[in-house]
């Protein structure tokens, strides 16, 4: 049988399986014995579920048929919380809060006035929910508050104010004999650039004002120091901060002295994007329940001594934590299976759901390999993932069903696919991604580059892209496609970028200032960095001040680094895929890029996908969208595709 090319296997992950065959675990948390999370469903239309597991282990919907998301910062999260049996959930789109306490089923704040709301913190003993309140009802940019709630009555007044003033708040966490503290930042700093961490008595008083806050101070923070993640033990209250350079964990005592807990020269939380993530939890007896990221991976693990034991050394990511007594739930990734939500105990670990149905045998998934190659600003460094397909070579976990021999010839080297990750503050894991094995299972070599800028790595890596935006990591990415074609691992002439979001700006700026790749995807990506400042919303309505210079006075530089206005130097083709919805990358972005690459001829592809906004929730949306990069590389590297 003659060797079939890479690119051209037949894989057993359809586009289609992607789209349907998971889901999206979020925010695992205790009340009691019982465990809630959230599944984001494609299938439905990208809906939020909220589950709850008994301590029985029956699982049912708390809400049925209700979307559990916030629109808070436009990417959301802590849309829920409960607490002795109330739960409190923000309902999309309308954004109001809705009470679920056995049969009550109740309205906590009316609909259409603009108001939305986020990190939830239910506390029925006090009568209370505390909540981040995003009001849009008035002109201009949005007014955010960090607002109390009464739980028995609909709040037409949309809360008392507890805090205020500032431009953004996160965290509210009350203490056992009430005291209050959160996070708060300002213009133009984003929370992992600078950032507060603050702290108040709670009084609770009658009328018309239920709450309020006194005797505040400032626990940690400031320029050039992000405070994060505050959360009581006792009469200390922990928080991270990055003032030596890494988030490490620190106490505060009563009497305002702050003691390090500890000292790994590790980050233990990421830049906070979204609400409702929980990086260290408390067990019942005190313990410190953590997720350091080492050498790029993080696991669940228990601060001993000045170390810390894993208790889960599988695990190759973990997104978030919580406990309750003797019992920890984490939400994890492994290397070679979808990821799950766990839950560890002194008798074992069991998986309390999973994201998907393992599609693969062993020998069918890629695992990441950590590489690292020199860029302008240092050592740089990626994942990397060879193609993988067993058939025709009596590798254990062979379907015969597929048929074929996929040995390809032996001075043939696979299309790499570069992967620019969003953010562009985040970071791409280790862990197992059906989208990534979509790829290799055909025969394409994947790199998922963690250019300078992203996180796990401390401040000084994160911060190198200060002012670079645009710059280093699109140096970082075109060097690690050099440096794997270099090293004769993949074929240097059949190179792809592709990315979302932030890395769709990454990936336009690779296409129009180099011509080192051959094709490229952009998914939602930022092609007028002028039009994403005058036309995004609050949460990055300054970002770019850091990634690239403040407005007007850096104009200039945007205008430079601004793909659209370089579309005479593209000379490879290009597919754009965009959201409708999108508000956070305008669509008009994406038709003004095509329409410049159609006027000059050019190969370009651009699919407006209705009904979604910034990032893909629909299963239809995800199975076209990928169908249609297949193809598009097919196209592009003249590769014959198999009949599905």
């Amino acid at each position: 049988m003659s060797p079939a090319p890479y690119g051209s296997w037949k894989s057993p992950i359809a586009a289609a399986d992607l789209a349907v065959a998971g889901v999206r675990l979020g925010e695992p948390r205790y009340d009691g014995d019982d465990l809630y999370w959230t599944e984001g469903r494609p299938a439905e239309q990208g809906r939020v579920a909220l589950l709850r597991e008994r301590a029985a282990g029956e699982v049912q919907e708390v809400a049925p048929g209700l979307n559990v998301r916030t629109r808070v910062h436009e990417y959301g999260g802590g849309a829920w919380d409960a607490r002795a049996g109330v739960v409190v959930v923000s309902v999309d789109p309308s954004g109001h809060l809705l009470l679920i306490a056995g049969e009550d089923r109740r309205p906590l704040t009316p609909e259409g006035r603009g108001w939305r709301f986020a990190d939830l913190r239910v506390h029925p003993e006090s009568n209370l929910v505390l909540a981040v309140r995003q009001d849009h009802s008035g002109p201009g940019e949005p007014v955010n508050t960090l607002v109390g709630l009464r739980l028995d009555g609909l709040n037409d007044d949309g809360g008392s104010v507890l805090a205020a003033g500032a431009d953004f708040y996160a965290c509210p966490e009350l203490s056992a004999d009430g005291r209050l503290a959160w996070m708060e930042w300002r213009h133009p700093d984003m929370p992992w650039e600078s950032c507060l961490v603050r702290s108040g008595r709670l009084q609770l008083v009658e009328a018309r004002r239920p709450v309020q806050v006194v005797e505040t101070r400032t626990v940690a923070g400031g320029r050039g120091e992000a405070a994060v993640h505050p959360l009581w033990r006792g009469e200390d209250l922990l928080f991270c901060s990055d003032r030596s350079g890494f988030w490490e964990l620190y106490g505060s005592a009563p009497d305002g002295s702050v003691t390090a807990l500890t000292g790994a020269g590790a980050d233990l939380v990421e830049p906070f994007w979204v609400f409702g993530r929980r990086p260290y939890a408390l067990t019942g007896d005190g313990r410190l329940v953590l997720r350091p990221r080492l050498g790029g991976r993080s696991a669940p693990m228990v601060q001993s001594g000045h170390g810390f034991s894993p208790l889960a050394p599988d695990v190759v990511d973990c997104d978030n934590l919580d406990a309750s007594g003797e019992r920890i739930a984490a939400l994890v990734q492994f290397a070679d299976a979808p990821d799950a939500i766990i839950e560890l105990t002194p008798q074992g670990r069991r998986v309390v759901q999973a994201s998907a149905r393992p599609q693969l045998g062993p020998a069918w998934v890629s695992r990441a390999e950590a590489v690292s190659w020199g860029g302008p600003a240092g050592e740089v460094l990626g994942w990397f993932y060879p193609p993988v397909n067993p058939i025709g070579r009596g590798a254990e976990g062979s379907t015969s069903s597929i048929g074929g021999s996929f040995e390809p010839a032996e001075e043939e080297r696979p299309p790499l696919i570069v992967i620019s990750h969003g953010g562009p503050t985040a970071f791409s894991t280790s862990g197992f991604s059906v989208a990534v094995q979509f790829w290799t299972t055909r025969g394409f070599a994947v790199l998922d580059v963690n250019y300078s800028g992203s996180t796990g790595y401390g401040r000084a890596y994160r911060e190198r892209l200060r002012g670079q935006w645009g710059v280093l990591d699109v140096a970082d990415c075109i060097a690690g496609a050099q440096a794997l074609a270099a090293g004769d691992r993949v074929d240097g002439t059949r190179l792809a970028i592709r990315g979302g979001s932030a890395g769709g700006y990454t990936t336009l700026r690779a296409l129009t200032t180099s011509a080192v790749f051959t094709a490229g995807c952009s998914r939602y990506g930022i092609a007028d960095l002028s039009a994403l400042a005058s036309d995004t919303h609050k949460f990055e309505a300054h970002y770019l001040d850091g990634l690239i210079g403040p407005l007007p006075e850096a104009a200039a530089l945007y205008a430079e680094r601004s793909p659209i206005n370089h579309f005479d130097r593209l000379n490879c083709p290009m597919l754009i895929l965009q959201g409708a919805d999108d508000a956070v990358v305008p669509p008009n972005q994406a038709q003004a890029m095509a329409d410049a690459a159609a006027a000059r001829g050019l190969d370009v592809e651009l699919i407006v996908f209705e009904g979604e906004g910034h990032g893909f929730r629909r299963a239809d949306t995800i199975q076209r969208a990928l169908e249609a990069e297949l193809a598009f590389y097919g196209r592009t590297f003249g590769i014959t595709l198999p009949v599905p």
